[in-house]
C-alpha cells in the first residue's frame, strides 16, 4: 500500500441503497413528459461512463415520492447490478427529478471525496470484484451487503482531489481523440451519403425499368420448422435480417440448417450476386449483396431475394440504387404504410420503378461509390481501433493510481 494510504469499505464512506423487492412499473406509475413526473434511470443513460438523459422514461409524482432514499441528486453514484453488471456513472448535474428503477444501487452520503470514488468504481480492480460477488442462475445480481464490503484504497482528501485532476485531464484529452475518430467517419459517412444520392439520381437518358422487368427473381423465404431449435453451429447457412447491413454483410449471429431444413428452403437458395432487401420490421430496406463465402445459403421470411438479370443491371448497381435516398425514401413510404407493422410485400418491389443507364455508365458509377465505401469501411476499422486503445489506456492509468 502507498504511504499515509488506507483501505476503507465501500459500506464505510457511503450509504448504498436500492429498489428492494421492487417488482416494476405498471403502466399507470408511467407519463410521458417531465411536466408529467419525475425521470426514471435505466442502464441505458450510462454511456461511456458517463450520464446521458437524451432517452428517459417518466414516472408519476407519486411513485417518484414513494421512495425518498432513492431519489437521485447530483454527487450521487450510480451501479448497475444486474444485466450489465458493473456499470458505473456519477450524476454530475440532472436535468430533471430522477429516482432508480430496480437495476441500479445508489451510493449516497459519500464521505470521501465522489469522483476519485467514481474513477475507482470503474478501474479494473473494482469491475473485477464487482463480477465476482455477481450471482443468480437466470441473471447475474449484485447484492448491495456484498458490495459494501469491496475494498478501496483512499489516500488523503488532498490526494484525492490531486488524483482527480490529473485523471480528469488525461482522459478529457483520450475522449477528445474518441471523438476525432468519431467525426471523421461521420463526416465520410454523410459525403458518402450525398455522393450515393447523386451519382444514383435517375438521368433523363435512363431507362425506366420495373424491378420484375430487372430481376430473374423476387422472393423471401421461411423460419425452418422448430425455428431457432434446428440450427445447427455448421451446415448451410440462413440468413436473417440481422445479417443484412447497408452496403455489408454482417457474419456474427449467422445462423446455419441441416441439409434437411435447407430442402425445405430450396425455392429460396441464395446464388452469386443476389442482393439482399429487408422486407419486415426496424431494419426494413436495408440491403447488400450476398458475399460469396456465405454460400451455399437460404432467406428467411424477412429477407427477399433480388435475382438482377445483369444484362440489364449490374448487382452492385442495384443494391446502390435501394440505398439511395430517390428510391430508400418511396420504399420507407410503402413499408410504413401498414396498419400493424413496418412491411414490403413482393407485389410492392415488383412494382418499383428503377431507371438505368447503360451498363458501361453503371460501372462507372460503381466504381466511384465503392472506392467512397472501402474509405468509410476503414475509417470504422480505424474508428473501432482508436476507441480500443483509448479505453485501454484509460484503464492503464487507473492502475497507475489504484495499484
Amino acid at each position: 500500500m502507498k504511504k499515509d494510504w488506507t483501505y476503507k469499505k465501500l459500506g464505510e464512506v457511503c450509504e448504498i441503497y436500492g429498489r428492494i423487492g421492487f417488482r416494476g412499473y405498471t403502466k399507470g406509475d408511467l407519463v410521458n413528459s417531465p411536466d408529467e413526473g419525475a425521470i426514471t434511470l435505466s442502464p441505458s443513460n450510462i454511456v461511456n461512463g458517463e450520464m446521458d438523459f437524451s432517452k428517459c422514461s417518466y414516472i408519476t409524482w407519486a411513485k417518484y415520492e414513494e421512495s425518498p432514499e432513492i431519489m437521485i441528486f447530483p454527487g450521487d453514484i450510480l451501479i448497475v447490478k444486474t444485466a450489465s453488471v458493473g456499470k458505473t456513472a456519477l450524476v454530475k448535474e440532472l436535468p430533471h427529478k430522477a429516482t432508480i428503477n430496480p437495476q441500479f444501487v445508489v451510493l449516497k452520503n459519500i464521505i470521501e471525496n465522489n469522483e476519485y470514488l467514481s474513477y475507482f468504481l470503474k478501474s479494473e480492480i473494482a469491475q473485477k470484484y464487482i463480477w465476482s460477488i455477481a450471482k443468480g442462475a437466470a441473471a447475474q445480481t449484485v447484492s448491495q451487503k456484498n458490495l459494501a464490503e469491496m475494498n478501496i484504497p483512499f489516500p488523503p482528501l488532498s490526494e484525492q482531489s490531486r488524483i482527480v485532476s490529473r485523471l480528469d485531464a488525461a482522459f478529457g484529452e483520450i475522449e477528445g481523440l474518441k471523438a476525432k475518430a468519431t467525426r471523421q467517419l461521420i463526416e465520410a459517412r454523410y459525403f458518402f451519403i450525398e455522393a450515393l444520392a447523386k451519382f444514383m439520381k435517375p438521368k433523363k437518358e435512363w431507362e425506366e425499368k420495373t424491378l420484375k422487368e430487372l430481376t430473374l427473381k423476387i422472393g423471401s423465404g421461411a423460419t425452418p420448422r422448430g425455428g431457432k431449435r434446428v440450427y445447427i453451429q455448421h451446415g448451410i447457412a440462413l440468413v436473417r435480417s440481422m445479417n443484412v447491413l447497408n452496403n455489408a454483410f454482417k457474419y456474427d449471429d449467422l445462423a446455419h440448417i441441416n441439409n434437411k431444413a435447407a430442402e425445405q428452403l430450396k425455392g429460396v437458395e441464395l446464388q452469386e450476386d443476389d442482393v439482399l432487401f429487408n422486407i419486415t420490421g426496424a431494419s426494413i430496406a436495408r440491403c447488400c449483396v450476398i458475399p460469396k463465402d456465405v454460400l451455399p445459403a437460404r432467406v428467411n421470411q424477412h429477407v427477399s431475394i433480388l435475382r438482377p438479370k445483369k444484362e440489364f443491371v449490374l448487382p452492385a448497381f442495384l443494391c446502390y440504387g435501394m440505398l439511395s435516398a430517390h428510391h430508400l425514401t418511396t420504399l420507407l413510404d410503402i413499408g410504413n404504410a401498414g396498419a400493424t407493422r413496418q412491411a414490403i410485400t413482393k407485389a410492392d418491389l415488383e412494382a418499383h420503378v428503377f431507371p438505368i443507364p447503360s451498363l458501361s455508365t453503371q460501372q462507372q458509377i460503381v466504381s466511384r461509390l465503392d472506392a467512397l465505401s472501402k474509405k468509410v469501411r476503414e475509417l470504422e476499422e480505424a474508428q473501432k481501433k482508436v476507441i480500443a486503445e483509448c479505453d485501454a489506456l484509460k484503464q492503464a492509468l487507473l492502475r497507475e493510481v489504484f495499484e
